[in-house]
């Protein structure tokens, strides 16, 4: 558990990356897969819940986490290089018009994997959260061992309390001052919904989730720019 020293706003966890990263704009189609190169606030929350279920949470405890991480704000701060590889895949899909007899065809799509240089730290602004909430989020950050698409693996390395976030972390682009980067680029992200819960957001759930209600997209500014580019890759840097 990380004990409060003083009356800090922010739980800031640092995480070392461990292999490629790679998280699709949530409107992008399956053939055409170009990456972020942050995970979401969205993808943050979820691998915490996650990790309430690794970690042997009842169903109930961990759909209270979600409920709760709903009414956190989450800036994330970039490894301070990274480079974009552009590729074709085979794989493997099912067809437009099924048939029993070969559900799935081959096919060619575009994917995109990040490789990041440097350390990534997530904030969560539990300044004004319950003491509950706060201790749950600290003890469940060990646990997270990827974010973004299955096999981009982090290693955990340790938190701290801060007072304040500078522009090395990512900043919402409506509605408030922006304080801007030597470096950026915009792009929207997804975070939960004020009626976010487990039945709904559940892969294993029928319930289809509703925008604006139980996810939401926000405009962001991620503070790494393009330095250099190829037609293999895309090379960005913070300055």
């Amino acid at each position: 558990m990380v004990e409060r020293s003083s009356p800090s706003h922010w739980l800031v966890a640092r995480f070392l990356p461990c292999s490629l990263f790679a998280l699709k704009v949530s409107t992008a189609t399956s053939s055409v897969g170009r990456t972020l190169l942050v995970p979401t606030p969205y993808a943050i929350k979820i691998a915490l819940v996650e990790a309430a279920f690794t970690a042997g949470l009842p169903r109930d405890e961990c759909d209270g986490l979600l409920r709760g991480l709903s009414q956190v704000q989450v800036r994330i701060a970039p490894p301070t290089r990274a480079v974009v590889s552009h590729t074709f895949l085979k794989i493997r899909q099912e067809p437009k018009k099924p048939d029993p007899e070969h559900p799935y065809i081959s096919s060619v799509a575009y994917r995109e994997f990040v490789f990041h240089q440097g350390e990534w730290r997530w904030a969560f602004a539990l300044g004004d959260q319950p003491s509950s909430l706060q201790q749950q989020i600290a003890q469940l950050l060990p646990y997270v061992r990827y974010v973004g698409k299955r096999g981009s693996f982090v290693q955990f390395l340790g938190t701290e309390w801060i007072d304040a976030i500078d522009t090395t972390y990512t900043q919402p682009v409506d509605g408030g001052a922006i304080h801007m980067p030597p470096r950026a680029h915009v792009v929207p992200l997804d975070d939960l919904g004020p009626e976010a819960d487990l039945d709904t957001l559940s892969p294993y759930s029928s319930r289809r989730a509703v925008a604006n209600r139980h996810r939401v997209y926000v405009n962001t500014l991620v503070p790494v720019g393009v330095v250099n580019s190829g037609p293999g890759f895309t090379e960005y840097r913070a300055d």
